[in-house]
C-alpha cells in the first residue's frame, strides 16, 4: 500500500474548535462543517446558525452547486454538435495518413464518452482503445 493510499484510508484530523466570528464549539450543539484538504486532513469548524462566516459558506456552496448544474446543462446540450464536428473533421483525413490511428483512437474515445455522458471513461477503456489503434511496439 502506498503512502497516498494510507492517507486516503486514515486521514489525519485537524479540529478547529471555534469560529473566529461566533466562537461556537462542539459542546454547544451548534452547526459543524467539515472539509477535506488536498493533504487529506479533515477540518471541523463549529458555527452558530446565525454566524456570518457560516452564512457565507452556505451561499458559496449553493452558488457553486448552481454553477455546476448550469455547466452540466450547457454541456449536455452542446456535446452532440461538438461530437459531430469532430466526426466531420476526422472524415477528411485520409485513411493512409500518419495521423489516421490517432484520429481513430480519438473518435473511439469520444464515442465511448458519448455512449454514457453521465460517467467518465475508465482507464481500462482508454488503454484498450489506445492499444487497439496504436499498438505497443514489439520489444525485440
Amino acid at each position: 500500500m502506498t503512502d497516498a493510499n494510507a492517507n486516503a484510508e486514515q486521514p489525519s484530523t485537524r479540529r478547529l474548535i471555534d469560529c473566529q466570528d461566533c466562537q461556537a464549539g462542539p459542546d454547544s450543539g451548534d452547526v459543524r462543517t467539515m472539509s477535506i484538504g488536498r493533504d487529506m486532513a479533515v477540518t471541523e469548524i463549529w458555527h452558530t446558525d446565525k454566524c456570518p462566516t457560516y452564512t457565507i459558506e452556505r451561499i458559496l456552496l449553493e452558488a457553486g452547486a448552481a454553477k455546476v448544474k448550469e455547466q452540466d446543462a450547457w454541456a449536455k446540450d452542446a456535446f452532440p454538435a461538438a461530437h459531430q464536428r469532430l466526426q466531420d473533421a476526422a472524415a477528411i483525413i485520409p485513411a493512409d495518413s500518419a495521423a489516421a490511428p490517432f484520429v481513430t483512437a480519438l473518435l473511439e474515445l469520444v464515442q465511448a464518452q458519448a455512449d454514457d455522458t453521465g460517467r467518465f471513461v475508465t482507464l481500462p477503456t482508454w488503454t484498450e482503445i489506445l492499444d487497439r489503434n496504436i499498438p505497443p511496439q514489439d520489444p525485440t
